[in-house]
């Protein structure tokens, strides 16, 4: 008999997500009720709605279904098994040195905070729930002692460094992805005493599966003309009935291993552990003047110049360029940054073609529901100035 698909709306973060996803996700794990978190809003929880189709039978071995973000397009749901999630806590955990306590600082909607609730589960603890716009030091002094770990995007990094460092320290582990994280903000946190952990990972991945460069135990990668590949137990089935988008993005080789083409530059490093370096969306680029320019390598840039506490950078058409660079910043307090100064930041680190044509500033930069950068909104926030 066909099952169906239950959506719960993501609460705030808060006490609600114990009473209404925690049981629910737990639930789905034993595969007793498949579920999908729906995104907070109208229009992503009504995008999100339209893209799982709940009246439609579920697909045979889907328990959990995640939508993505949107950054690239239409949000789509991932079908993953409750065996692929179990496989990617279970190596995770491996991973970090054993189960610990979890503090959830991230959007149950996404695959990054599904994943704090599921390793909770996995090791028989209760996370602790940061509540939004609550204390990130008042939320580790509720946690039980013992190992502790919490997973941030790298905003949030950024801004607990500034305000809450000690907080940060508390935690064995901090993983941080879901967007590129400035390596400058890498080697501030671990010089204050951080023990950060890079992430990469997706939804189609059930969340991260390497770690500093280092694929999970029973993870596989491989860098080809068409980006990074991964493997292991941990992928998902596919996507939500989209049979020839899964067929296009999901391959099996001659031996009968699964992989998953995941858009993302790749490179491996050339050291002993040949560690992989993740070099951006092969199709995130913005070509202006016949040349190709990484909004992320600007992004890292602009935040590195005392003056910006955070940018991001995206692309307009300009009948001279084809594309402008355009970026929205965000002032460090008490700052006023000006084109005519970043422009020879940028270019002195990255090149002319990558400083910014354009700058507006802002209050704050527009977030997706997994907390990655939101081009699109800053793209019509810029068209509509």
């Amino acid at each position: 008999m066909a099952r169906q698909l239950s959506l719960v709306p993501a609460p705030p973060l808060g006490p609600a997500v114990l009473d209404d996803v925690w049981p629910a996700l737990r639930a789905a794990l034993d595969g007793a009720a498949p579920l999908a978190v729906l995104p907070a809003g109208d229009g992503p929880a009504a995008a999100a709605r339209a893209a799982l189709r709940a009246d439609e039978p579920l697909e045979d071995g889907a328990d959990l279904v995640v939508v993505t973000s949107g950054s690239t397009g239409t949000p789509r749901g991932v079908l993953l098994s409750a065996d692929a999630v179990r496989a990617s806590a279970t190596a995770t955990l491996d991973r970090l040195g054993g189960p610990g306590d979890w503090l959830l600082a991230l959007p149950v909607s996404a695959v990054a905070g599904l994943q704090v609730l599921a390793r909770s589960a996995l090791a028989g603890r209760t996370p602790t729930v940061l509540a939004a716009g609550g204390s990130l030091t008042d939320a580790v002094a509720t946690m039980p002692a013992g190992r502790r770990y919490t997973a941030l995007v790298p905003t949030q990094l950024r801004r607990a460094l500034a305000a809450e460092p000690d907080a940060l320290r508390a935690f064995d582990a901090v993983l941080v992805g879901g967007a590129a994280t400035d390596p400058d903000l890498l080697a501030a946190a671990r010089a204050a005493g951080v023990a950060v952990v890079t992430t990469y990972g997706m939804s189609e991945t059930a969340g991260g599966c390497v770690y500093d460069g280092v694929p999970l135990d029973g993870v596989a990668v491989r860098v080809t003309d068409h980006g990074i590949e991964l493997s292991g137990p941990q992928l998902a089935l596919g996507y939500r009935l989209d049979p020839a988008g899964t067929a296009g993005t999901f391959t099996r080789d001659a031996d009968g291993a699964r992989w998953f083409r995941t858009r993302d530059a790749g490179a491996r490093e050339p050291d002993g552990e040949r560690r992989l370096r993740v070099l951006g969306r092969l199709d995130d680029v913005v070509v202006s003047g016949g040349v190709n320019v990484s909004p992320q390598a600007v992004e890292a840039a602009l935040r590195a110049h005392p003056a910006v506490a955070d940018a991001v950078v995206t692309g307009l058409p300009d009948p001279e360029w084809g594309q402008r660079v355009v970026a929205a910043v965000v002032p460090a307090p008490g700052e006023t940054p000006l084109l005519t100064a970043l422009r020879p930041w940028v270019t002195e680190r990255l090149g002319a073609a990558s400083a910014p044509r354009e700058l507006h500033l802002v209050a704050a930069v527009p977030l997706l529901h997994s907390g990655k950068p939101d081009r699109r909104a800053v793209a019509r926030l810029i068209e509509g100035a």
